[in-house]
């Protein structure tokens, strides 16, 4: 058995991590072909990543004109310790008010720093400016090192 095999997780484990992160790195397409790299707040919604970003940001920039995104979710600092998922696909945008809102407030909801009291007027004042994204996975691959220690 290849190591790969032992390492990957199920499923359900790709859902549990992605459940318990908050942020994950996130790969677009510049127009001259190399990535851009960002942080990005997320949440999911019907099981796939979901996130919002500025209308004239990069990002959204690069994803009107070529929706592929490579999303990562890690964690652990030692080698034993590490965990992660890299998810590709392509983007479904979401433009109405509506749906901008409530993506916002799903992710917003997921940030300490948020106060609840304030968590309404914060979503509804930024989603006027905001585009918002569901990753549509097309490739998964996923690791769990501590895996190895059970061997």
């Amino acid at each position: 058995m290849k190591q790969r095999d032992t390492v990957s997780m199920a499923g359900d484990e790709v859902t549990g991590l992605l459940t318990a992160a908050r942020k994950m790195h996130l790969a677009t397409i510049n127009p001259d072909g190399t990535p851009h790299l960002v942080t990005m707040f997320f949440g999911l919604s019907g099981g796939r990543i979901a996130f919002w970003t500025y209308r004239r940001s990069q990002k959204a920039l690069n994803l009107a004109r070529d929706p592929r995104v490579t999303c990562l979710v890690e964690e652990g600092e030692d080698y034993f310790a590490l965990r992660g998922a890299q998810i590709s696909g392509v983007v479904d945008p979401i433009g109405d008010l509506a749906g901008v809102t409530a993506v916002g407030r799903l992710i917003a909801a997921r940030m300490p720093d948020v106060p609840a009291e304030a968590l309404d007027a914060y979503v509804a004042q930024a989603a006027r400016k905001r585009t918002a994204y569901l990753v549509e996975p097309r490739r998964v691959a996923s690791w769990d090192h501590r895996k190895l220690l059970e061997t």
